[in-house]
């Protein structure tokens, strides 16, 4: 005999009507019907839980003003947030300064590498015949070859430490005959990698355990540093080698003769890196950079959020996702690039491939409110070259006959990216532009000053808080 239970409900009632369960259900049914509506309501919970999430995530970053830095591969994006951390974050700055240690010994031995490559290249693939006599490199070069072989083990073991991997991919040629500017290949490591490393080298004592640690004893890197420290200064200030260099136009980092001319202080076992010797320190990351700040001691003001993209050309599709509610973009544009070309497309002049850079930002409808911060950078590598005699309209010939001067140069710059806000933004807007070297703390930090207080007010206006 089948048994069912029979459900009194008041007819009169819609949502009673709804709610109620069939009539004449078997005690089977209604197991599984209430195995349904227990899943059901599992199911609604989560959807709950992940709205409560999402509006508590909404209301968390209602106080914060999201800065995105912007601009192509060795624009300076990396230490223009080094320069934000040490001076709005400080304490963690001096934490992590020590971990660096790994970086900077890393980037000092890759120059001297890359000299020595390009010595080889010249004593072994060119027949010396046909040279002039300031490029025949006899025995007294192919010494110092011999005595630095050890520096290639070395750069291979501080690529190990960091979790580095090699950039692979091959140089372009200009044409049949010319090739990009020769160099080490770069290396690159993974945001996360990075970040694992400074967690377990934080602090000064741990990062030198750290490291000797790591490293073969049978190979030690600051020993093997210091045991060539003069052939390798030897090397650097000889001036045949210079003109090799020059010749074979070998590219360099541009911290290369920093780190070179202060081996005597890096070569050392009890080494500490400096605030500066961090800033110039090369370390390209894959995947984005993600920091937090205070830059405010006041309880109630925003926290910032600065996340910082690759700029190389195949990372550069990375950077829509974060357009979407981005407080302001610093975009550093490299103004003493106009004479060089693309690592990864030589046949584009980085000054060019910049502006076509800024033109597709201030033309961007995600970004049309976005408050745009310009750094004309590496201003002290623009004089630089101006006073070695580098003419600017042999490479920018619509520079013309203006003075081949630092500031007529930074004036016509100035006004053709000031320019490209006024005819390329969606709607009228403000552009802060400031000629940056962003190597120099003193400078840098009055200017991360005026940058901060007027994204603040531009903060607060569209807060209708000002």
């Amino acid at each position: 005999m089948a048994f069912s239970v029979v459900f009194h409900h008041d007819a009169t009632d819609p949502l009673a009507v709804i709610s109620a369960p069939p009539p004449n259900e078997s005690s089977h049914e209604r197991a599984a019907r209430e195995e349904r509506e227990a899943e059901a309501q599992r199911i609604s919970d989560l959807i709950d839980d992940e709205i409560r999430a999402e509006r508590a995530i909404r209301k968390k970053e209602e106080n914060v003003v999201k800065i995105l830095l912007l601009g192509q591969s060795e624009s300076g994006k990396s230490t223009t947030l080094k320069n934000f951390r040490m001076r709005f974050a400080r304490d963690r700055w001096i934490e992590e300064r020590a971990s660096w240690r790994a970086v900077i010994l890393l980037n000092l031995v890759r120059s001297a590498n890359t000299i020595l490559d390009a010595l080889s290249q010249e004593m072994d693939d060119v027949d010396p015949d046909k040279l002039d006599d300031a490029f025949k490199f006899d025995d007294y070069y192919r010494q110092y070859k011999v005595r630095l072989s050890p520096l290639q083990a070395v750069e291979s073991n501080l690529k190990r430490l960091l979790g580095a991997t090699e950039d692979i991919q091959p140089r372009k040629q200009i044409s049949p005959t010319t090739i990009a500017p020769s160099g080490s290949p770069e290396f690159f490591v993974r945001s996360r990698t990075w970040r694992n490393f400074l967690q377990t080298t934080r602090g000064t004592e741990v990062s030198r355990h750290a490291l000797q640690q790591d490293l073969p004893t049978s190979l030690d890197s600051t020993d093997a540093i210091a045991n060539g420290k003069d052939d390798i200064k030897a090397l650097w200030r000889d001036s045949r080698i210079q003109a090799m260099l020059c010749r074979r136009k070998t590219r360099l980092e541009d911290s290369a003769g920093f780190f070179l001319d202060s081996i005597d202080r890096l070569s050392v076992r009890d080494y500490e890196p400096t605030d500066e010797d961090v800033l110039r320190a090369r370390l390209r990351t894959l995947d984005i950079q993600e920091h937090d700040l205070i830059i405010d001691d006041d309880t109630d003001a925003p926290k910032w959020k600065i996340f910082d993209v690759g700029g190389s050309r195949t990372q550069r599709h990375a950077w829509l996702p974060y357009f979407d509610q981005v407080n302001a973009v610093i975009f550093l544009a490299p103004i003493s690039c106009f004479d060089e070309r693309l690592l990864e497309d030589p046949r584009v002049n980085r000054l060019e491939d910049s502006f076509i850079l800024w033109k597709a930002i201030c033309s961007s409808k995600l970004l049309s409110r976005t408050i745009l911060i310009l750094f004309l950078n590496k201003m002290d590598i623009l004089e630089e070259k101006i006073r070695n005699g580098v003419t600017v309209k042999r490479f920018l010939p619509s520079y013309g006959d203006r003075p081949n001067e630092t500031n007529d140069v930074v004036k016509y710059l100035r006004q053709k990216f000031k320019d490209t806000v006024r005819y390329c933004s969606p709607e009228p807007r403000v552009c802060h532009i400031y000629p940056t070297s962003v190597i120099d703390t003193k400078n840098m930090s009055v200017t991360l000053i005026s940058v901060r207080d007027g994204i603040l007010r531009e903060y607060l206006k569209r807060a209708d808080l000002f």
